[in-house]
């Protein structure tokens, strides 16, 4: 075998200049560069992963604690001589019945249940020990007896919240010095909770309300769920889905096939992209000025929200399905108009099927950016206070509602840790919201994809 090089043969036979193999300083150096870079990106991935693993870590340790709950289950007498004077079960009668009527219930119903449990603490009368349970419990019953007439006269066995600070203090948020300290929990009632709990009257259980139960006032955090907010952000994701696809796929055919290339045609296309950059708080304050000052609709309704939210993701459907459309090999489009289809006919039934992967991608994934919106929806009132469930469509539409992110900004508000342990929770169902928005795209794109 022969060395090959790149020197020259000198008279003597001698080879000058340097073999191929062998690595010269400039070969060196520029190896050296590309093991340095190669390294500065390796580095990034990893400080990219670490940060999130980061986050991810402070949001699941601070909100996986919100999907259980404690509850106190016992029997409440529903004594008719309080819930129906006249005996009729009349429910207009029924219906001026109050808390306060239904709270000496259950603090005979916790008595009660103390004393047949065997279970007392010194020093705590029956008002503090009913302060065990949450201030949502007379409301629950009220709603139940008004629904369940007929059941006035009976014993019901029911499941209460148990207060902010006794589920707090089996999440460890309150201890016994911090109770000392805490004007809303004494040590005492500590004590009587693990004596209940003992006795299995008192237990900590996944949490379905968090998902159904609308928001609760700030002394009664334990009550705070997100179905208002779910349902506010499902109808504005529906007003944005009906609206911005035909409208943004239509806008991108007419500029991708018909359009003529002029100055007209550049201008809409750089303002295109320069909507996919503004911020979207501006589209927050068009929205104010156009849909609730000038046409009139009313705040906080998810109608405002989706119609802003559309503007704010037309440019993101646009930009993605002209991409789409541009990947289509143009040779498909000539064939169909060789073999005598109209221009309509060539892009309905060749083009648009052939490009629709990458309509439906980019379609989701501005869908998942405007779910996770909050600046907007801020400036159009979606963060006043919502108790009510809105109606079905379309009338709920226009019923006051509430939205994921703004949930989530309205609680980190607020002073009591509960809160903030239940705004972490709402940061993880909108994230398992994304992750499922995203992994669809990436199914829908690799389901339908076509190499050419």
């Amino acid at each position: 075998m022969t060395e090959v090089s790149t020197g020259t043969m000198t008279g003597s036979g001698r080879l000058q200049g340097k073999s191929l193999f062998n690595v010269g300083e400039r070969t060196r150096k520029r190896q050296a560069s590309e093991r340095h870079f190669r390294m500065m990106g390796l580095a990034a991935v990893i400080f990219s992963i670490l940060a999130l693993i980061g986050l991810m870590t402070s949001i699941l340790s601070n909100g996986l604690s919100s999907f259980r709950q404690t509850y106190v289950t016992m029997d409440v007498h529903l004594d008719a001589a309080k819930l129906d004077k006249k005996g009729n079960r009349n429910p207009a009668d029924i219906e001026k019945i109050t808390t306060f009527t239904i709270q000496p219930l259950i603090q005979a119903a916790l008595q009660k249940t103390m004393q047949e449990q065997g279970i007392a603490v010194e020093g705590l009368n029956a008002k503090k020990a009913v302060e065990l349970i949450s201030k949502e419990a007379p409301a629950q019953l009220r709603r139940f007896v008004l629904a369940n007439p007929d059941a006035i006269g009976t014993t019901v066995s029911f499941d209460l919240l148990a207060s902010g600070r006794i589920d707090g203090y089996y999440k460890g948020r309150v201890s016994m010095e911090s109770a000392a300290l805490d004007r809303n929990i004494s040590p005492e009632q500590l004590v009587l909770a693990d004596k209940l709990k003992q006795a299995g009257i008192l237990e900590s259980r996944f949490n379905w309300s968090f998902f159904t139960a609308p928001d609760a006032s700030d002394t009664r955090p334990e009550a705070a769920g997100l179905g208002v907010a779910i349902i506010g952000s499902a109808y504005m994701m529906l007003i944005v889905l009906v609206l911005a696809l035909p409208i943004g796929v239509a806008a991108s055919i007419y500029l991708e096939e018909f359009a003529p290339q002029n100055r007209w045609t550049d201008l809409i296309e750089v303002n295109i992209a320069n909507l996919a950059a503004v911020p979207s708080i501006v589209f927050g304050i068009l929205g104010l000025a156009i849909f609730i000052n000038f046409i009139g609709l009313p705040q906080s309704a998810p109608i405002v929200g989706g119609l802003v939210l559309t503007l704010m993701t037309l440019p993101t459907i646009i930009i993605a399905t002209r991409a789409a459309l541009k990947a289509v090999p143009p040779s498909i489009n000539d064939a169909a108009l060789g073999i005598g289809a109209s221009k309509m006919q060539a892009i309905f039934h060749h083009i648009l099927p052939l490009a629709a992967p990458g309509i439906l991608t980019g379609t989701i994934i501005g869908l998942a950016q405007a779910l996770g919106e909050t600046a907007p929806l801020l400036l159009i009132g979606m963060v006043a206070f919502v108790r009510e469930y809105p109606g079905a469509p379309p009338e709920g539409f226009f019923d006051p509602a509430s939205a994921l992110p703004v949930q989530v900004y309205n609680w980190t508000q607020r002073g009591d840790p509960a809160f903030f342990e239940r705004a972490s929770g709402a940061i993880i169902v909108l994230l398992i919201f994304l992750v499922i928005m995203n992994v669809i795209a990436v199914l829908l794109r690799r389901r339908f994809e076509r190499r050419w």
